[in-house]
């Protein structure tokens, strides 16, 4: 059964979409004023736990009696809220953030406690690129310099990410293979953590999604991003280059989204789905994801769950070719 028609927002752009089509789902007493947690598996102030704090709100009035609770479960590159959401009661008043690749690649590199197959993806909102970010007072004024850098230093700079397996992780593994270079890997509990260590100068590098550095509107922003690693520039950040524009294959990015354990009757998931596409839907939301600096990219769960097996034979190449945890 089809969830929803797809629907697209960019860069804050404005979202034109139909009325979704809904069979008769009869009257149902979810969420019957009922608490619904949304686990997250990363530390609070990072890209993921900043996006559904703020649908969460949206979503609250979009479904009356509802009353979101956000929980954060950090740890093992978002696989304890994963499996947390796995082991859940599928009644609808236990949801989750999902995040890839790491949801997808942390299962190549080794055992996990759950089980992609007792997931349900309920829509994803946000593609977001990968990016190598700097402090402002870095010597780093190019991806260029450094490269060379890393060339003169190999294993001594250091460059932090969100955890082993996810985005920022792979990307590094990916530009360490393509520059023939050798970094110091720092993991963390999440994007907000490492983005403390950049500001803190404990590390040199800090591997952030674009949507994640916070620069947008300041006048002398404390961080300043190298490149991205998306397929093209942000349109909110025009002037960040990507790596393939600077001559480094390297492509990966971050997309978030919302899922629930498999077994979440129908009805609720549609409810949910529907929620989130109308909340997407709104002006207030779009400038929100502005503000927020969320490169969206709304997709129902169905579509999303079906782009996932090209995503993960990818990220299993990659785990074949050029390892990121040994």
């Amino acid at each position: 059964m089809r969830l929803g028609r797809r629907c697209f927002l960019a860069g804050g752009a404005g979202l034109a979409t139909a009325p979704l089509a809904r069979p008769a789902l009869g009257q149902s007493a979810w969420p019957a004023g009922r608490p619904i947690e949304i686990l997250v598996g990363f530390a609070p102030g990072g890209g993921t736990d900043v996006m559904l704090r703020a649908l969460a709100q949206f979503m609250a009035a979009e479904l009356p009696g509802s009353n979101f609770v956000i929980s954060n479960r950090p740890g093992a590159g978002g696989e304890t809220a994963y499996a947390a959401l796995q082991a859940a009661r599928p009644d609808g008043y236990t949801i989750g953030g999902l995040n890839t690749p790491g949801y997808l690649s942390v299962p190549i590199e080794r055992r996990v406690r759950y089980d992609r197959t007792k997931i349900r993806a309920i829509a994803r909102l946000v593609d977001d690129p990968t990016a190598f970010v700097v402090h402002r007072d870095s010597p780093y004024k190019t991806l260029a310099d450094l490269v060379a850098d890393a060339r003169r230093r190999p294993g001594e700079i250091s460059v932090g990410s969100s955890g082993v397996g996810t985005d920022d992780h792979l990307g590094l593994t990916l530009f360490q293979a393509a520059t023939g270079t050798e970094f110091i890997h720092a993991p963390f509990a999440g994007a907000g953590l490492v983005k403390n260590a950049v500001l803190a100068k404990q590390i040199d590098v800090a591997g952030l999604n674009l949507g994640e550095i916070g620069m947008l509107g300041q006048q002398t922003p404390l961080l300043r991003p190298l490149a991205g690693m998306g397929t093209h520039r942000w349109s909110l950040m025009p002037d960040v280059p990507t790596f393939r524009e600077l001559g480094y294959d390297v492509l990966m990015t971050s997309e978030r989204g919302l899922g629930a354990p498999r077994g979440v009757p129908d009805e609720v998931a549609l409810r949910l789905q529907e929620a989130v596409a109308r909340v997407v839907a709104k002006p207030e939301w779009a400038e929100k994801a502005r503000q927020l600096e969320l490169p969206m990219a709304y997709l129902p769960g169905e579509e999303w769950e079906a782009q996932m097996p090209a995503q993960e034979a990818r990220y299993r190449q990659i785990w074949e070719t050029t390892p990121w945890q040994r």
